[in-house]
């Protein structure tokens, strides 16, 4: 039986504000470049290091890799040298189309150019494969991450999975699926509360013991159907419609802020726990629609 939830606080859905911020940004970039940049101009760069990133994680995967682990004595925490050369192809990529944008890649961390050292300015923000652990056991639901961040918002975002040959793009207004030349527009699934849900999550570990753990076991005692292991790939499913609710946590900006144009874009909802913005990580929401989004925090909170 579905459940009405109670009024909770939720995110801004609308996408104006969003509109606004990457106009502002484009502005800034064409005053910048003494050429008029247009959304096509940036997307274009997106794509391009998208591209490059390919090269090297389609050619690495379930082949001989280099694995260290970040966190040593602590969970395993991997990183391999696909990893590294991808985020240097992106980073590479995107420097030579614009320059003045700052870099922030998981792999790197904070490194602004010479053109903007603030960190309020503008930034790309890079997971170059968000689900390590898939990529080095073979399992295709990893994938790369770029966000353009003006340095309130995130304006656009992309996520590439190489090797089903899937792109998916989000911009203020949509989300669409970029696969084999063609170009599908997405839209989440609306109209199921929890009791008909599909929820994923990349693993139940993610949570800390206690209060955490308990808030994600409310929710998914509810949901119809509860799938780990998605990583990325989970957000991406939910912008198409295949998957309802993703729960998270202990993310990282660049975990996450990809993925926010593109559930936006798609007519989902995303925040933080609290109904918060997402975009600096932590514990993380997903949903297809308002009302299940509203539910999802009811459970969470208590």
């Amino acid at each position: 039986m579905s459940v009405s939830p109670p009024d909770v606080p939720t995110v801004d859905r609308t996408s104006v504000p969003i509109e606004r911020a990457l106009n502002g940004l484009l502005d800034v970039l064409s005053a910048r470049s003494g050429n008029r940049v247009s959304t096509s101009d940036l997307l274009d760069a997106m794509h391009g290091a998208a591209n490059a990133a390919r090269a090297v994680t389609a050619a690495r995967f379930r082949e001989p890799l280099d694995v260290d682990d970040k966190a040593p004595g602590d969970t395993f925490d991997p990183v391999t040298d696909a990893d590294r050369d991808a985020e240097t192809a992106i980073r590479d990529a995107l420097a030579v189309r614009f320059p003045t944008i700052a870099f922030r890649g998981e792999e790197s961390a904070a490194s602004p150019t010479p053109g903007d050292a603030t960190p309020s300015g503008p930034s790309w923000v890079v997971d170059p494969i968000d689900g390590t652990r898939a990529f080095i056991t073979g399992i295709p639901v990893w994938g790369t991450l770029i966000a353009l961040n003006d340095g309130h918002e995130v304006v656009l975002g992309l996520l590439d999975q190489p090797i089903l040959g899937e792109r998916y793009v989000g911009t203020p207004t949509e989300a669409t699926l970029h696969r084999g030349g063609s170009v599908q527009r997405l839209k989440t699934r609306g109209g199921r509360m929890l009791a008909e849900a599909s929820l994923c999550c990349t693993t139940p570990d993610m949570f800390n013991a206690g209060a955490e753990r308990a808030a994600f076991d409310r929710v998914a005692a509810l949901a119809r159907l509860v799938r780990y292991g998605g990583d990325c790939y989970a957000f991406a499913q939910l912008a198409a419609g295949q998957v309802d609710v993703v729960v998270e946590s202990d993310l990282k900006p660049w975990d996450i802020q990809a993925l926010v144009p593109l559930i936006r874009g798609a007519g989902g909802v995303v925040s933080d726990w609290s109904g918060g913005r997402a975009e600096q990580g932590g514990q993380i929401v997903a949903a297809g629609s308002a009302a299940l989004h509203a539910e999802v925090l009811a459970r969470l909170a208590g």
